[in-house]
């Protein structure tokens, strides 16, 4: 079991992500999840729930695991980012405090299995890394009990907490924010560095992988950032990394016109030149919603939304026409999946 703290003379350092907080009694982190009590760590949203929801796997995004499935998906309070354009300010920038109610594993794993067409839990909404000794509970329990463990994270964490995180959860989304560390910072009060580590350990230790990068006009969406953050997902990671480029809305503090759907779409075909799933989402048209085998160009599954047709793919997720392996996991679904 991972150390997630140390002591630093009266105080004591968080050593879960690489703010490494230095925490005077009483107080808490960056996250304002984790207070130092006596001298140890207190998760205060430990079983505290912001958000319950049975949703299309397709929403995290993940569109290349167990495609058409249901995923029962939880979140709690707290961020170790201050990104002003977050979607979800509302429970990520809320400190923890003052909650009594907690939510047992038990209840969540019951809730799952009972749920239609789920495949397992994923931790999402706000960032599950601050959540860890909870998120471990529940996944090690829900894993035990067959179900699938997922995590929609920004990859800001430290290595070791990162290998014991690796070791419960099954499939990954993480929000890859810019591409330069200066931008980073800028955007979300921390560095780059840590984050592509991450992505380099998750890759390398063979769990499934998506990237999201949500565009910001003015802020991450030049062509040169865009092809460079592709080419290295491609060098670094794998050419076979699905990779979402989101669109962004005003949201918090932030109050920067929407990006145009031909922005998206453009930056898409420049991430396609390296990558073999390229995909678009918050908009409703644009392309890029598909999914097209990367050896003969056969629409595999075609999605409106969340909704989704699975075609020309055999059993085992393999195109039907070529037998280039499409989805390394995949439920053979024999109906079209609308949600």
């Amino acid at each position: 079991m991972t150390t997630l703290f140390r002591q630093s003379g009266n105080k004591i350092q968080c050593t879960l992500c690489p703010h490494n907080c230095i925490i005077a009694d009483g107080r808490t982190g960056i996250c304002g999840a984790r207070k130092n009590n006596g001298g140890s760590i207190e998760l205060l949203t430990y079983g505290v729930i912001s958000g319950y929801a049975l949703d299309p796997v397709e929403k995290k995004p993940l569109y290349h695991f167990y495609p058409g499935t249901n995923i029962l998906s939880i979140g709690s309070y707290g961020c170790n980012m201050r990104c002003d354009f977050c979607q979800n300010y509302n429970i990520s920038q809320r400190i923890a405090a003052g909650f009594s109610t907690v939510t047992e594993a038990e209840k969540i794993i019951g809730d799952a299995q009972d749920s239609l067409h789920n495949i397992g839990i994923a931790f999402t909404y706000n960032e599950p890394v601050i959540w860890f000794e909870y998120i471990r509970d529940v996944a090690i329990k829900a894993r035990e009990k067959g179900l699938k463990t997922v995590m929609v994270s920004n990859g800001y964490v430290n290595r070791d907490p990162l290998e014991e995180i690796i070791s419960f959860t099954d499939a990954f989304n993480i929000d890859l924010k810019a591409f330069t560390d200066e931008s980073y910072r800028h955007l979300t009060g921390a560095g780059i560095e840590p984050v592509r580590e991450s992505l380099k350990m998750i890759a390398k230790s063979g769990r499934h992988l998506e990237i999201t990068t949500l565009i910001i006009p003015g802020q991450n969406d030049s062509e040169d950032e865009i092809d460079k953050e592709a080419r290295w997902i491609a060098s670094e990671l794998g050419k076979d990394i699905p990779f979402h480029l989101s669109r962004y809305f005003p949201m918090y503090k932030r109050e920067d016109p929407a990006t145009s759907g031909a922005t998206i779409s453009h930056l898409a075909e420049i991430a396609s030149g390296s990558l073999d799933y390229v995909y678009i989402g918050n908009i409703a048209s644009g392309g890029f919603q598909d999914t097209k085998c990367p050896v003969c160009s056969k629409t595999v599954t075609r999605r409106t939304g969340y909704s989704l047709k699975l075609l020309n793919l055999d059993q085992m997720g393999n195109c039907a026409s070529c037998r280039t392996g499409i989805y390394k996991h995949f439920k053979y679904l024999p109906y079209s999946v609308k949600n």
